[in-house]
């Protein structure tokens, strides 16, 4: 791992190499949160300090009375205009059987945008619009690991039956599309559409050494992130990646500073991935799987993840372990099974049926404030503040919206 440079000051970049070519001069998007990647222009004294996912703790913080707002109570107040509303065709619904005491069970998955991870994305658009998914069930409950559910008969050891046929129209991803690069996350970021003609315009651009004040304003700078508070400019960093970031709704990792210095989604509590075979195999989506314990984060950068669930989590993660390999259920196991009756793309339902949700924009002075909270709880349970708080902790606040509300 590279160190961090200690002789730029917090706010500050180093120069641009005489005779480089400056940005495009395009309009481009600004954000609230000091801590997405725009510390060198906001000019707002709160979010600097506010800013990140795990801070130290300021000493002016310490002598906070002890009244300050819990996390939850930040995200309550958050006005209307820090919602962002999730389009209907990034929502699948999962419905499971009942449960034992004949409740239904439905589940709603929030598929991750771009650049991320959009071949699995348009191959389980793709499933759920052929009805693969329709009678397949949960074949694996792993304690403090993942739920898994799929065909029984595909790639699970304790099966012996005919895999389901696979429906026409599939794309094959590669191993190099579990991340994306520094410029697709840019364009992204900024609400551009990613192709080569637009990844064009930052060609030949010095990712490290740059002062020009649009650039820090539409693009990565790892050294734009450091506060006075973060002990050697990290932000964060821990021990799978370089920096991580919750950015544009999710929990993001990378590391390098270059154009293609890799970005990837982070393998976080309720985080949905693509179940696979050996290398070079990735997946196609016809096996999926939530993370239902601790954060596995050995498995980024290793498996496509392709969403989370907003709704349901409970119907996954309570479900009984299996005693086979992996946590999968053995032949005598089979009842413990849940069948999955339906899945489908939440925008295909009638518009009655289509659930709404919101997630709290990860751009604004609200979560700034939610994220550096969590890190240094000062509400009046709390007798010492962390200081920290580890990226998977930092959950994006994400909600239903009811009809007349």
């Amino acid at each position: 791992m590279p160190a961090p440079d200690h002789d730029t000051r917090p706010g500050e970049v180093r120069g641009q190499a005489g005779g480089e070519r400056g940005l495009p001069n395009r309009k481009v998007r600004l954000v609230a949160a000091e801590w997405a990647w725009h510390y060198a222009r906001m000019n707002k004294a709160f979010l600097a300090a506010t800013a990140a996912l795990a801070l130290a703790l300021p000493l002016s913080a310490q002598e906070e009375s002890k009244g300050a707002p819990a996390p939850s109570e930040i995200v309550a107040a958050a006005p209307k205009a820090d919602w962002v509303a999730i389009p209907a065709e990034d929502l699948l619904v999962m419905t499971l059987a009942p449960d034992a005491e004949g409740k239904p069970r439905q589940v709603v998955i929030q598929l991750i945008p771009a650049p991320f991870s959009q071949g699995w994305v348009h191959n389980i658009r793709l499933f759920a619009r052929a009805k693969w998914y329709d009678g397949i069930s949960v074949n694996r409950v792993q304690d403090n690991y993942v739920t898994q559910w799929g065909d029984p008969n595909y790639d699970n050891p304790e099966a012996t039956g005919k895999p389901k046929p696979l429906p026409e129209g599939l794309k094959v991803m590669t191993e190099a599309e579990y991340v994306a690069s520094t410029i697709d996350v840019t364009l992204a970021f900024n609400g551009e559409a990613i192709n080569d003609q637009t990844r064009a315009g930052y060609a030949d651009v010095d990712w490290t050494h740059n002062t020009d004040v649009s650039f820090h304003n539409r693009a990565p700078d790892v050294r734009g992130t450091q506060t006075r508070a973060t002990f050697a400019g990290w932000h964060q960093r821990d021990s799978y990646a370089e920096w991580v970031e919750v950015l544009m709704g999710w929990p993001l990792a990378n590391e390098g500073q270059s154009a293609d210095a890799p970005w990837w989604p982070i393998h976080c509590y309720g985080m949905v991935g693509v179940g696979r075979n050996y290398s070079p195999d990735t997946g196609s989506g016809a096996e999926l799987y939530t993370v239902i314990g601790h954060a596995p984060r050995h498995l980024d950068r290793n498996i496509a993840l392709v969403g989370r669930v907003v709704e349901g989590m409970q119907h996954l993660s309570s479900l009984p372990r299996g005693s086979g390999a992996l946590g999968f259920y053995t032949a005598e196991e089979s009842a413990k099974r849940t069948p999955i009756l339906t899945v489908r793309v939440a925008s295909d339902l009638p518009a009655a049926e289509q659930p709404k949700f919101e997630y709290l924009s990860t751009e604004s002075e609200t979560f700034a404030a939610y994220a550096e909270a969590i890190a240094n709880r000062r509400d009046p349970f709390f007798i010492v503040p962390a200081g920290g708080a580890d990226v998977c902790n930092i959950r994006v606040p994400v909600r239903r919206v009811v009809a007349g509300k």
